[in-house]
């Protein structure tokens, strides 16, 4: 009975999604009058705005539901009754812009069955005998980075929280650098390099595939460090179920990214990677889709060794390497529990050479392994896949949608061609029902807008990418994004900005033509409808791209090592006299440490212990510092690790604990004018420092 309930409530949302979509395509083609049109699209916003606060799935369901159904009556419509073929550059710029928006709808429906029933899947325990529990090799993968960027999270793994005789962890260093292997034997874990870098991160995790044997892999980016309970929270799902192939968790930056940082939005706005984790791949798990994302999860060898280990094909050895594992029959899994912190890119130009190697390994995935063709994949496998492949393409309709209205401001040529009106009761409500619908369905984990400025900020970049790997999918090469760089000073980086503020000078100049436009054919009310919509569009693209030109301000970062807040119960010991001191930390950082102390420490006090103790996580530590400066009872210290094991207590201290991150998805739901408002605040700040020339270097 047991058994047959589950199987009945795994199926209930592939039901409804079924009966869902054929119902909404049945009735979405229905040839209704205007007014009628009208009333309808009424109806459907009021319904919307009616159960959009509602909880539950069913809530959502139905404005996915509703959202998807005025799209298609928009997309039909638009197919139908809005093209006529005047001339060849006409017909060109009509069909383009109708090919930009077809792909956006492909995309709105395939987010929508994404997200429709997250899976939000608990951790499962492991038993309690330690001899069943499968033996574990740590990969960390490093190619031309700091070594203290990879010491922490090398140490950190040395420190996981699992029985010994099954723990191996390996450093991977296709730099064949001699400090990199004299801090392994330092640190006391292997050191595994290669006479060659063939297939980059992929080649180089391959060869450690071949020259070890524990029965799961973990793989971990060099700068991202695990909490201790990382292993024992994770592996309980590949135990339970010997057909898991792959469990993915998080991958969260606590530094923030370049999009936080230059438009001082840090702990405003969720960063761009959170609705991806926070809700995209839950999505996944549930149609057994989850992709694995290169660092912080856990493979399976067996399932690793039937596709003949991690995919070289294309540059995205990690989603193509579950793409080819869940081909051969094996399933994956995701948690929603971030266990691991890492650095984000330190600015915009490093962002965008990351976002392109990305793009370029979809694209190629898309060509030399299709997930809508070939066996082994379901239907929702398919779909999911198609829809994160289809992401990538964003770059080429996100800048026809920015110059479309140009078409007409500036030459004349009509591309929706149609009455004023008739854009009103179609187009009007599809944007409406799906900004609602987005709003809702994403909640805390994207805000509304702003994935217009992260995608506008990096299309023109990516665009010529994209299209070259479509027809060249041979071409391209495995890049490392550099970490734990610094910015000494504030400046404003004219070479990336510089294609974006041309767009800029395009659409004030098509605003000027908008407005005079309807100021000369103020006469003919339709055509200065037609001026006055094609102006609105230009400004809201005007809005998007001048806050994508802001993030190209990157403001001063000097700190090597980020700061994490943190209310920690520490004592500070002096070691001469032995006095000890409550006391609680503020932030912490691998550099040192700020504390409220209960009580004055003595003035001449210079030098101290910290001891911190966390009986949950099994961390002791006894740490010694400076005092750099004091205000009040807030302690400034500096760390002064001596050896390789105070070293490791500084970072168990730091990133070790099994609730650091738990913070990464407390944000407030989005509420959209709020997000609108901060936009326009960054904008503002922008121009105010650009304009009285503040700190340019």
């Amino acid at each position: 009975m047991i058994s047959f309930k589950n199987n009945v409530s795994h199926f209930y949302p592939y039901l409804l999604i079924v009966v869902g979509v054929f119902f909404i395509i049945l009735t979405s083609q229905a040839v209704i009058s205007p007014i009628s049109q009208i009333y309808l699209s009424i109806g459907f916003i009021l319904a919307t705005l009616f159960i959009r606060n509602k909880t539950g799935p069913a809530a959502r369901l139905l404005m996915i539901g509703l959202s998807t159904f005025v799209s298609l009556r928009y997309i039909f419509w638009r197919l139908f009754y809005t093209l006529s073929f005047e001339n060849p550059i006409q017909t060109f710029l009509m069909l383009t812009l109708l090919a930009a928006e077809i792909y956006s709808w492909i995309i709105l429906f395939l987010g929508y069955l994404q997200l429709s029933w997250p899976l939000n899947r608990k951790e499962y325990p492991l038993p309690d005998n330690h001899d069943q529990w499968p033996s574990v090799d740590v990969f960390i993968p490093t190619y031309n980075e700091d070594l203290e960027v990879v010491r922490s999270t090398v140490l950190a793994a040395k420190a996981l929280d699992y029985p010994e005789n099954k723990l191996t962890v390996y450093l991977l260093d296709d730099g064949r650098r001699n400090s990199f292997q004299e801090f392994a034997q330092e640190a006391g874990v292997e050191y595994l390099t290669r006479p060659n870098n063939f297939h980059a991160k992929a080649g180089n995790l391959n060869h450690a595939l071949s020259q070890s044997s524990g029965d799961l892999i973990a793989v971990f980016d060099c700068d991202h460090i695990p909490v201790k309970s990382f292993l024992v929270r994770t592996i309980g799902w590949l135990h339970k179920n010997p057909r898991i192939s792959l469990l993915q968790t998080p991958q969260h930056f606590y530094s923030p990214d370049p999009f936080q940082r230059n438009l001082d939005t840090h702990e405003r706005i969720p960063p761009e990677n959170n609705l991806f984790y926070g809700l995209v791949q839950p999505g996944n798990d549930f149609w057994n889709a989850t992709l694995f994302c290169g660092s912080c999860a856990v493979l399976r060898r067996k399932a690793l060794e039937s596709i003949g280990g991690f995919a070289v094909e294309t540059v995205t050895e990690d989603a193509h390497t579950s793409l080819k594992m869940q081909r051969k029959g094996w399933e994956s899994a995701y948690l929603r529990m971030t266990l691991a912190g890492g650095l984000a890119t330190e600015n915009l130009a490093l962002h965008i050479g990351q976002r392109m190697r990305w793009a370029r390994g979809m694209v190629q995935i898309f060509r030399v392994d299709n997930p809508l063709l070939g066996r082994g994949l379901t239907l929702g496998q398919r779909l999911c896949y198609l829809s994160a492949i289809l992401h990538f393409f964003f770059p080429v309709p996100r800048l026809v949608f920015l110059i479309a209205p140009l078409s007409f401001l500036f030459f004349g040529q009509n591309i929706i061609y149609t009455t004023p009106l008739a854009v009103m009761t179609y187009a009007i409500p599809h944007l409406i029902q799906s900004f609602m619908t987005q709003s809702r369905v994403q909640g805390r984990w994207r805000y509304s807008i702003w994935n217009y400025v992260y995608e506008t900020a990096i299309a023109i970049f990516l665009a010529p990418v994209v299209l070259k790997t479509l027809f060249f999918p041979e071409g391209g090469s495995f890049n490392v994004t550099a970490k734990g760089g610094l910015i000494t000073h504030n400046y404003l980086d004219t070479k990336i900005i510089t294609p974006n503020m041309i767009v800029v000078v395009l659409l004030v100049l098509a605003s000027i033509a908008g407005c005079v436009g309807m100021i000369v054919n103020h006469g003919n009310s339709d055509l200065a409808q037609t001026y006055m919509m094609n102006l609105l569009w230009v400004l809201a693209n005007l809005l998007v791209v001048m806050a994508a030109v802001s993030v190209g301000y990157e403001r001063r970062q000097i700190r090597r090592t980020p700061r994490i807040s943190a209310r920690l119960p520490v004592t500070v010991v002096d070691p001469v006299n032995h006095q000890r001191f409550e006391a609680v930390t503020v932030d912490l950082s691998k550099g040192g440490l700020s504390l409220q102390v209960s009580g004055n420490l003595p003035d001449e006090l210079k030098e101290i212990v910290v001891e911190y103790q966390n009986s949950e996580d099994k961390i002791f530590s006894s740490i010694p510092a400076v005092i750099v400066n004091r205000h009040g009872h807030i302690v400034r210290l500096s760390w002064q690790a001596r050896s390789i094991q105070e070293e490791c207590d500084i970072i168990e201290m730091i990133f070790g604990r099994s609730d650091t991150w738990l913070h990464w998805g407390n944000y407030s739901s989005d509420k959209p004018l709020h997000s609108l408002l901060l936009l326009a605040r960054s904008i503002v700040n922008f121009i105010r420092i650009v304009v009285l020339r503040q700190h340019i270097g």
